[in-house]
């Protein structure tokens, strides 16, 4: 990928988020963990193809740069609020969650600085944003997950009505989620979630 076009798609996802984030929203599980998987790949992808050889600065400010990611957006996930609506879990981050933003792009460009100092070009490149980027929104979907699935609220139901991490599946029985379908049809054609 270019540069001009990784800022551009970088763009986009950060004020998509941004703007999905401000508004409470029911917490799906799938939406919260695969979209930063796929983010984090892509990056690391670009990263990889960007044909210059990392030199040990840039590893080590790529390297930083990931842990000050991850650390925001574990700061971010602490900072969403999350609520039991219907049933199900919401999600919203208060407008004073913007500083987060504010600070992961002060730190991108802290290490772009530094990196042009040291002459860490890989570092310095737009090449690492959608990494970074995927690796803050790990931080976060991470501490979400974790807040969510330590309460007895279940997850939204994803548009096909299942859940995610479903009872049956492994992983839902190693969260220790009962295999009983934790919703029950209400009158009206609402789903309603019984305790």
């Amino acid at each position: 990928m270019n540069g001009v076009l990784e800022v551009l798609l970088a763009l986009v996802v950060v004020g998509y988020v941004i703007k999905r984030q401000l508004r409470s929203s029911p917490l799906r599980g799938k939406r919260l963990v695969v979209p930063p998987v796929v983010l984090t790949v892509v990056g690391a992808f670009s990263l990889a193809r960007n044909g210059v050889h990392p030199s040990v600065a840039d590893l080590v400010l790529l390297s930083v740069g990931a842990l000050v990611s991850l650390g925001l957006g574990i700061g971010q996930g602490w900072a969403t609020a999350l609520e039991e609506r219907e049933g199900v879990l919401w999600a919203r981050m208060p407008s004073r969650g913007l500083w987060w933003w504010a600070a992961l792009i002060v730190s991108r460009i802290a290490v772009v600085v530094i990196a042009h100092g040291l002459d860490a070009r890989l570092a310095a490149s737009t090449a690492p944003l959608l990494l970074m980027l995927g690796v803050n929104r790990l931080g976060q979907a991470l501490v979400i997950a974790a807040r969510a699935l330590a309460g007895p609220v279940p997850f939204a139901p994803e548009k096909d009505g299942s859940t995610f991490p479903a009872p049956d599946s492994a992983f839902g029985s190693l969260l220790g989620r009962q295999s009983a379908r934790p919703y029950e049809r209400a009158r009206g054609g609402k789903r309603e979630y019984r305790r």
